[in-house]
């Protein structure tokens, strides 16, 4: 099955802004940088790695998340 994915989504004004106040304290930093890092950390910490298909997903969101930590601006 292939699903397309679109984000819009809305959150919580207090979180925000301690989103709005962390980019303005790491410049090197964007949202779709955050929102790669949270949703990557997430998918590895709620996921399994029972299955082949299932294993093959966590190690790609594992590279996502470490990739996206270690992100230098040019």
């Amino acid at each position: 099955m292939n699903s397309t994915i679109s984000i819009l989504a809305e959150i919580p004004e207090s979180l925000h802004e301690s989103l709005k106040n962390y980019l303005d304290g790491h410049p090197d930093w964007d949202q779709d940088r955050v929102f790669s890092a949270a949703l990557s950390l997430f998918l590895l910490q709620n996921g399994d790695s029972d299955t082949p298909e299932s294993s093959q997903n966590y190690r790609r969101a594992a590279k996502v998340y470490l990739e996206t930590l270690f992100q230098y601006s040019a």
